[in-house]
This record gives structure tokens, C-alpha cells and sequence, in this order.
């Protein structure tokens, strides 16, 4: 049976078979730390039976007032383990922490517009789309000049505080913003 815990700084050296996956997004390692220490109780991994990294998810609070809110930094499962509930069952935790230990009144995440399967697993669990914002994610190659070249939705799902559902939006998939913008 795999074991749901806290992320510890030791995974960073067991996470390549889920970070080198097309859909991850990849930082640098004082990123991750930064994370493990700023909001240790919105990072968590799955593990096996044997101790390889199913998945793992990094989260923070963020916001003031009524924009209070968890954010979905990184939620990513190795290819060999999807399609068994852990990406939800990893989202579902950290809804819960935002909820009941930061108060927040939402929970957000971006997703690439082009990640149909998570977009759909995204509003499986009651997020909308909130807004879509240009050029969020890209590859800086040569021929970039640090431009990036694909589109995110960030997606938002209320929690308990929300009560009149202020962070949802019938029309988010029509309201597009620059990253500048952001």
C-alpha cells in the first residue's frame, strides 16, 4: 500500500521519474526548498511500497481579504502511476489545508491549455476556468529570445468561505490576459 506523507528536501534526489515527464514543469532546487520551507504543510508526495515517488504535489497561501487562497504551484504523477486517483487525492489535501488552516476562499492552479486530460480531470473535481493568460509557458530556446509561447488557464475551485461563489466565471475561457498583466 503507498504512503501519502510530507515532501521532504531528501525526494528532490528520488523525483526524476516523475519530473521528466512531457506535462512537468521543473524548477531549480532552491525553488523546491524554498517551498519546503515556507509552506511545509502544502507539500506532500505519494510513495510506494518500495519507496519510489508516485507523485507529489507543492502548494502555497497567497492573497489578502476575500483573495485569499491556496495555489497549486506542482501537482505531477509519474506516467507508470496516473489514472489511480492520486492527483486528486494530493488536490484534495491541500484544498482541505487551504481551507481550514489559511481560511482561504478559493483554491487556483494554471494548467496548459493544450492538457486536455488534466483540464478535464480539473473540472471532474469542480474547477472552472478563470481566466486565460497568453504566453504563460514556453521553452526559452534559441530562437525564442526568452519568449514564452503557450497559453494557461487558471482554473479556480471555491471553497467553504466562498459562499457566493465569487471565484468562479461562466465566460473564463473568454477572458484572456497578458502574463504582464497578471
Amino acid at each position: 500500500m503507498s504512503v501519502l506523507r510530507p515532501f521532504r528536501a531528501d525526494d528532490m534526489f528520488k523525483f526524476n521519474n516523475i519530473n521528466l515527464d512531457v506535462w512537468t514543469e521543473t524548477y531549480g532546487l532552491s525553488f523546491y526548498l524554498n517551498y519546503l520551507s515556507s509552506w511545509p504543510d502544502l507539500c506532500y508526495v505519494q510513495a510506494a511500497p518500495n519507496g519510489r515517488l508516485m507523485g507529489y504535489i507543492l502548494g502555497n497561501a497567497e492573497g489578502t481579504n476575500t483573495d485569499r487562497h491556496g495555489h497549486v504551484t506542482a501537482l505531477t504523477v509519474a506516467p507508470e502511476y496516473r489514472r489511480l486517483g492520486l492527483a486528486r487525492k494530493l488536490t484534495a489535501l491541500l484544498e482541505v489545508i487551504s481551507d481550514t488552516v489559511y481560511h482561504a476562499f478559493f483554491v487556483d492552479l494554471f494548467v496548459r491549455c493544450a492538457n486536455g486530460l488534466a483540464i478535464e480531470m480539473y473540472e471532474g473535481m469542480g474547477y472552472s476556468v478563470w481566466r486565460r493568460i497568453r504566453e504563460y509557458y514556453g521553452t526559452l530556446g534559441l530562437g525564442n529570445r526568452g519568449r514564452d509561447e503557450e497559453d494557461a488557464f487558471d482554473m479556480r475551485k471555491p471553497l467553504s468561505r466562498d459562499s457566493g461563489r465569487r471565484s468562479v466565471r461562466a465566460n473564463g475561457r473568454d477572458m484572456i490576459v497578458n502574463q504582464t498583466n497578471l
